[in-house]
């Protein structure tokens, strides 16, 4: 098994490729270790020591890896626990599958909100997934759009200037309801 990675926007950041599928549908983001309890992957993961958060995808795994701590020190650990992972035959993730979704919004600007994530699914999470992460739909409010990031986004440098300069004036652009993008946390 050859597991490729790559950096990210996110110094503290790297992406596995395990060329097999990490999650049929979704994502999957395990903040903290406790976080990791239903995924045998992600326990090994964070069982390699200096690990911050792991966050899966369909094809990638990335790890944000403690401040402090070299990518020089930890990456071999980690590819050891991914491979060792998939020679184990065990799941990804135990019982119920990745969630990853938008969250519901009920209300009367739902056509607004339909609008919102439609241009999210096809135009923003594809190219936050080539740089390791995700941002779902959280919440609309007088204008506002809420969003939370994951994985590679969550605590990326870049990640106000992709906010700002990217997504809102992509979601202005199209929705000129949409006033303001701010991000929000788990």
């Amino acid at each position: 098994m050859f597991i490729q990675t790559e950096s990210t926007p996110n110094p503290a950041t790297l992406k596995f490729l395990p060329g097999q599928t990490v999650l049929e549908l979704g994502t999957a983001d395990f903040p903290s270790a406790e976080a990791a309890q239903k995924s045998p992957l992600a326990r090994r993961i964070f069982a390699t020591g200096g690990v911050a958060g792991v966050f899966f995808g369909t094809d990638f795994v990335t790890v944000t890896k403690v401040e402090g701590v070299e990518w020089d020190h930890v990456k071999p650990a980690i590819l050891g626990a991914i491979m060792e992972h998939y020679q184990s035959g065990a799941a990804v993730i135990e019982g119920e599958g990745a969630a990853g979704g938008h969250a519901e919004h009920t209300g009367e600007d739902g056509d607004i909100v339909r609008q919102i994530k439609e241009l999210l699914d096809t135009r923003v999470r594809p190219a936050v997934a080539q740089d390791g992460g995700d941002i779902t739909f959280h919440g609309f409010d007088r204008g506002v759009v809420y969003l939370h990031m994951q994985g590679a986004c969550a605590g990326c440098p870049s990640s106000t200037l992709t906010l700002k300069m990217g997504i809102e004036n992509l979601l202005r652009h199209y929705i000129p309801e949409v006033l303001e993008v701010r991000p929000v946390a788990a």
